[in-house]
């Protein structure tokens, strides 16, 4: 059995997602990967480019005999979703992932892997220097900040790309192509916060941890905890019972990642701390039982902190907030009518995070129907217009309409055939896809998605199928060979 990377197959593909482990690209930080790949284009005699944005557009000329077919774009995006574990020591910003090989996958130790979409870079830079391949003329284009706003990909500037054949190699499930994607969009609520003086001096904290977290799209609809809501939970049944005077309350950390940790300072009597623990204990023990089936790592702690300089909230501002985020809509909205298992609709309460005089909170909508995007949309302005806060609704990004005419599906179909001796797997998914703003700014694309299989993205659970990657990988030079 293999024990590091570079003894895995296909070796270029994987000598690349070793390089890519070693450099920072968190969302917003893929300065560094995309000098990377320019430095590879260069070192290969290709044509490259970067726009305004930072989106990179490498060209690879055609194999002798296939300079008239029509090119062929590779697209991926460079950034990562950046979560680590609470208890594992890692700056992102400048320590490398490690892997791990466990059992026929790939993990990181402690972290998220990157192998969204890390996997998908790393095939591109093989097939830009296997120079044994059979394909027409490529075009790659790597986009930036893809995970928290499709940013690259909106920013596209007209006329960087020459091709009308697209293969977007973000999916996460080897056999399957993806030929549509949900829309979504972002809402951001603040709420003031007025505070009093305290009336007593020991601080406390309650936090929750230990959950799965995941996809705020893919994932939302596996039945996984929030713990933002979990901590609400707890905090509105709490101040029911005992006189807690509330300092803050924060969780989650990314837009689309549904969030595995939360906590709240508050302010409380140490002599009556007794009851309040056993009360803790009770209730978290009743989650405990509640997500016995997907949540067996779930964690509480409850424990004297030192005081910080904010005074507590006023009794009123308290209730309003918990109150909230103890009712905020979280999860799946509706399925679809016509596609057994997909989601139609969802939304995610990702972050809340307490300064002095304001708190903020972020949810995240998805779906498939522009006209339910707007209702759940709308649902999130109605409850906070119930409260005192005030919500910003950014426009979101559009969805993707499945074709299953397309012509390049009927080929890819054909040859997926002709490889594997089986019939592919044709889905839509409930997650962003950068395939909506592309088709939107290039009328007339044709669009694919696929990729090897990748669990748990967005994660430090996300881990990536070893036997996967090699069968991703002789497909898509087969359909490249195919389309030339």
């Amino acid at each position: 059995m293999a024990s590091s990377l570079t003894e895995l197959k296909p070796p270029l593909l994987w000598k690349h997602f070793q390089q890519i482990l070693t450099i920072p690209h968190c969302s917003g930080h893929e300065q560094r990967l995309a000098d990377y790949i320019v430095a590879q284009a260069k070192r290969l005699n290709l044509f490259s480019k970067k726009d305004k944005t930072g989106n990179v557009l490498v060209r690879k000329n055609a194999a002798a005999g296939r300079e008239n077919a029509e090119p062929v774009i590779l697209q991926g995006h460079l950034d990562m979703v950046c979560e680590k574990n609470s208890d594992v020591a890692h700056d992102f910003s400048k320590d490398p992932i490690v892997p791990e090989i466990r059992e026929g996958w790939v993990y990181a130790k402690g972290t998220t892997l990157g192998s969204d979409n890390g996997i998908g870079v790393a095939s591109a830079l093989a097939v830009m220097e296997d120079a044994q391949l059979v394909h027409g003329p490529l075009e790659f284009l790597f986009t930036i900040d893809e995970e928290t706003g499709l940013t690259g990909a909106r920013r596209i500037e007209p006329g960087f790309l020459k091709g009308n054949n697209l293969i977007n190699l973000d999916s996460e499930e080897e056999g399957t192509f993806t030929i549509g994607c949900a829309g979504g969009a972002d809402s951001e609520i603040t709420f003031p916060l007025k505070r009093k003086r305290a009336r007593l001096k020991q601080a406390y904290r309650l936090k929750i941890f230990g959950l799965r977290g995941g996809h705020s799209g893919l994932d939302i609809n596996q039945g996984r905890a929030n713990a933002i809501k979990l901590l609400a939970r707890i905090l509105w049944q709490a101040k029911g019972l005992f006189a807690l005077e509330l300092i803050r309350v924060e969780g989650g950390n990314k837009r689309n990642a549904i969030p595995r940790e939360a906590w709240a300072d508050f302010l409380f009597d140490p002599a009556k701390f007794k009851p309040l623990a056993a009360f803790v204990q009770n209730v978290c023990e009743k989650i405990r039982v509640e997500y016995r089936a997907v949540e067996k790592d779930f964690q509480y702690s409850l424990e004297p902190v030192d005081r910080k300089a904010d005074e507590p909230l006023t009794t009123g501002c308290q209730d309003a907030l918990v109150n909230f985020l103890f009712t905020c809509p979280h999860g799946v909205l509706s399925m679809h009518p016509e596609i057994a298992g997909l989601v139609e609709t969802s939304t995610n309460l990702a972050i809340v995070h307490c300064a002095r005089s304001m708190a903020r909170i972020i949810c995240s909508s998805r779906s498939s129907v522009a006209s339910a995007l707007e209702a759940a949309r709308n649902l999130l302005k109605a409850h906070v217009q119930l409260s005192d806060g005030k919500i910003k609704q950014p426009e979101g990004y559009p969805g993707w309409a499945p074709n299953l005419q397309a012509s390049l599906l009927k080929t890819l179909k054909d040859v997926y055939v002709q490889v594997f001796g089986k019939e592919t797997r044709i889905v839509a998914v409930h997650a962003g896809l950068e395939c909506g703003i592309i088709g939107e700014k290039f009328p007339g694309m044709d669009m694919i998605s696929f990729g090897p299989t990748i669990e748990h993205p967005h994660s430090p659970e996300e881990r990536v199928q070893i036997a996967s990657v090699e069968s991703y990988w002789q497909f898509l030079t087969a359909a490249l060979q195919s389309l030339s």
